[in-house]
């Protein structure tokens, strides 16, 4: 599988795992996961960046980011005062 087959389908693709040969990605708007080699990503790619067209693309990662950050902050469920956890 190469880049351009997976990576250059003019959609986006956020690296979940990196391991020492092979990486998954995961498709943000469906959620689908695919394995590949890491050589198909652009040099310098680390987990959480996101790939687009081929290139990383640090805005989109910063995007991505912040609604985790609010979908957890909704999420969150607030300690009653005086309870120790």
């Amino acid at each position: 599988m190469t880049m351009a087959t997976v990576i250059g389908c003019g959609g986006a693709w956020q690296v979940e795992v990196m391991e020492e040969t092979r990486a998954q990605v995961v498709e943000p708007e469906t959620g689908k996961a695919r394995q590949l080699d890491r050589a198909a990503l652009p040099p310098g790619t680390r987990e959480g960046d996101v790939v687009v067209d081929g290139r990383l693309d640090p805005e989109l990662r910063a995007r991505l980011a912040r609604e985790v950050e609010e979908k957890r902050g909704r999420l969150a469920v607030p300690v009653p005062p005086g309870l120790d956890l």
